[in-house]
């Protein structure tokens, strides 16, 4: 079974731009928001994903992606989507041997940056950048599937 081990963290500075290694738009949807799981869709640049991902609050959760073709996601993002997409910038931060994914959204979700760090097991201790600020590991309104439904533009 995948699992994914996520903490999610908004960020105390702009200093993180200067660690950026590489950037890419991103646009996803969601096929299904409702019981125990999330579906989407996802498009970067030329390739896309579904995936399944467990509704569960917290860092660790079950998680499936797989690729697909280009034209599904669009099919699937264009017509069998609940509600908006999400539209954002990924940014990568390698730091400390990992990698920081610093999401920075558009639209109704503009002016949300929030970064995320995978990682091993739930308990792995991490460096916390000087940028880093307050974790949102647990707070559901910092999930993507949220973000659809309560964009940021509303809080």
């Amino acid at each position: 079974m995948a699992k994914e081990i996520e903490r999610k963290f908004l960020l105390a500075s702009e200093a993180w731009r200067n660690e950026i290694e590489r950037s890419e738009r991103m646009v996803q949807g969601y096929l299904n928001d409702q019981g125990p799981v999330s579906v989407r869709a996802r498009i970067a640049g030329s390739r896309a994903w579904l995936n399944i991902k467990s509704r569960t609050l917290g860092i660790s959760r079950d998680e499936f992606e797989y690729e697909i073709p280009l034209a599904d996601a669009e099919r699937m993002l264009d017509h069998l989507t609940s509600g908006p997409v999400i539209d954002k910038t990924r940014h990568f931060v390698p730091r400390d041997d990992l990698l920081w994914e610093i999401d920075e959204f558009h639209g109704e979700n503009d002016g949300l940056v929030v970064a995320e760090v995978e990682l091993q097991h739930v308990d792995q201790p991490f460096p916390h950048p000087a940028w880093l600020g307050e974790e949102v590991s647990h707070d559901a309104r910092y999930y993507n599937v949220s973000l659809v439904k309560n964009p940021y533009s509303q809080w």
